[in-house]
């Protein structure tokens, strides 16, 4: 269908259904002037005065969150009396401090800064999440070796201690992926860098740029990854190959949710209206995030396709499925191993509230039936759903694809001695590496499994036994649910451990080298 007959269709609806705060009316360019406020004015706790009927907001200016600062959606929350302030508070700490000292009604923050900062209140509604727009990018200008974390650590071993950095934005989703690599990633340790942390990725690319800082490595969002990859550099690593590691929240008061549930309720309905009008005319959106970020439409286009907002319909589906639990329990991992965080959340249930995005939800299961008929592509990003996941590449073709780098195996892969028979130990060991792999984009990210030996016996004889130990794992990880392209590649003893004889039995060992396929 064309694009203007979806905005009439859509509009059609909105009027049809009503103008309720629960209704389905989809924002246009003119919306209603906001309503009197409900209860007159009253002071917070924190001494400043607002309104009564006034929510007030902290965040930062990710674009991601710039329909808060939207005067459409401001004006459209006038609908059900709700009045808006919005504000930046750039330490993570003191907005969460704020939340719970009666400064702010909401913060939007990220999954694992709620984790790490622990502010008093509950996830109520969820905003989005990053495919691309914030990505790990090597200095392959200033070092032309660099193309994957292994020759990264190969730079860090050649060097002087602490000779080469590694920059990003402190306390922002960059710090996280950081910590991912850290923590999942095998001979790449942040204590190898000198690590410099910047307020905002401008700083972090011009840093970067700066041969005098001896700038490795670098952790930026859009548009500069984008910049940095015209430039020559090496995207090892961006959120699309991890597209749930970087998910962006609402989180309420308890205060707020004990007082004025309704009131959350009507936020959030309008919120994901506005949300999925700009999923139905794209141009809305980017047109709203060029404004607010004073980027060129391009650099806005750039932006938009980073990033994936969440559904009214999807946010709940994440909050009754179980889906929320598991990247709370994934995200604590992280935090816990880089020493952020003291321990994973016993019961991830208890941080957020499903009950206020049920209104919302419902809104859009009414707007998917009518659409679907007219629009199936619309209906279907409206569920949150995306497209088939691309066919498997040729073995050929993963052999020669870029590396990223090897995952930390915790634990040992063992197999019974001279043979290729995986031992309980090794299921065990395998069994937690599947998770590890199951974080990644199986349409850009493959697996090669790379088995070794050590030099005892001949070499034909050990070429033999490390492909087929390879093969088992491959095997084994398919067996259990590995949705990635696996690939098995013995190489015998013919790369043992640097610095270590052939013969010692510490070359027998199990590699799982992530490599880039997209």
């Amino acid at each position: 269908m064309p694009q203007n007959k979806n905005i009439a269709l859509l509009a059609s609806i909105g009027l049809t259904l009503g103008l309720s705060a629960g209704g389905l009316l989809l924002l246009q360019n003119t919306a209603p002037d906001l309503l009197p406020s409900l209860l007159g004015p009253s002071a917070d706790n924190g001494g400043t005065r607002r309104t009564k009927g006034t929510l007030k907001v902290l965040g930062d200016t990710f674009s991601g969150y710039s329909t808060f600062r939207s005067d459409a959606f401001k004006d459209a929350l006038g609908e059900p009396g709700i009045r808006l302030e919005y504000a930046d508070e750039f330490d993570q700490s003191e907005r969460a401090q704020a939340l719970g000292k009666g400064k702010a009604d909401f913060i939007v923050t990220t999954l694992d800064q709620f984790l790490k900062q622990k502010p008093k209140g509950k996830i109520v509604g969820l905003i989005d999440r990053t495919v691309g727009a914030d990505a790990v990018v090597l200095n392959t200008r200033q070092f032309p070796q660099l193309k994957s974390l292994i020759n990264l650590s190969q730079l860090v071993q050649q060097g002087q201690s602490k000779q080469y950095a590694i920059v990003y934005a402190g306390d922002t989703p960059s710090e996280y992926l950081a910590l991912v690599l850290d923590t999942k990633f095998d001979a790449f340790n942040l204590s190898d860098f000198r690590v410099i942390k910047v307020e905002d990725a401008s700083q972090a690319w011009k840093l970067m740029q700066d041969t005098k800082e001896n700038v490795a490595i670098a952790v930026l969002w859009e548009p500069f990854v984008s910049q940095a990859r015209k430039q020559g550099h090496t995207v090892v690593l961006s959120s699309k190959d991890a597209p749930n590691t970087i998910v962006d929240i609402l989180v309420a008061s308890d205060k707020v949710i004990q007082s004025q549930p309704e009131q959350i309720s009507a936020f959030l309905a309008t919120y994901y209206r506005r949300i999925e009008s700009g999923i139905s005319n794209t141009s809305q959106m980017q047109d709203q995030i060029a404004a607010d970020g004073s980027l060129s439409a391009a650099d806005a286009d750039t932006v938009l396709k980073g990033i994936n907002f969440f559904t009214a319909l999807e946010a709940q589906g994440w909050m009754q499925q179980e889906t929320l639990n598991q990247r709370i329990t994934s995200t604590a991992a992280v935090l816990v191993l880089a020493g952020n965080l003291n321990q994973v959340p016993d019961d991830p249930a208890q941080l957020y509230d499903p009950q206020f995005i049920s209104q919302a939800a419902e809104n859009t299961k009414k707007l998917i039936d009518i659409v679907r008929a007219d629009n199936p592509e619309l209906a279907q990003k409206l569920e949150g759903k995306t497209t088939a996941p691309t066919a498997a590449k040729p073995s050929a073709d993963i052999k020669s694809a870029p590396s990223i780098g090897n995952l930390k195996v915790r634990g040992e892969v063992k197999f019974a001695v001279g043979a290729a028979d995986l031992t309980a130990t090794g299921r065990q060991t395998l069994d937690k590496l599947s998770q590890e792999i199951a974080e990644f984009n199986p349409d850009t990210i493959a697996v090669r499994v790379i088995g070794h030996t050590s030099k005892t016996g001949s070499a034909s004889l050990n070429q033999t036994l490390s492909q087929q130990r390879a093969q088992v794992v491959v095997q084994y990880l398919k067996q259990i649910g590995i949705k990635q392209t696996i690939q098995a590649e013995g190489k015998g003893f013919s790369t043992p451990l640097p610095g270590i004889s052939p013969a010692d039995a510490r070359n027998q060992r199990t590699e799982i080298r992530l490599v880039r396929i997209s």
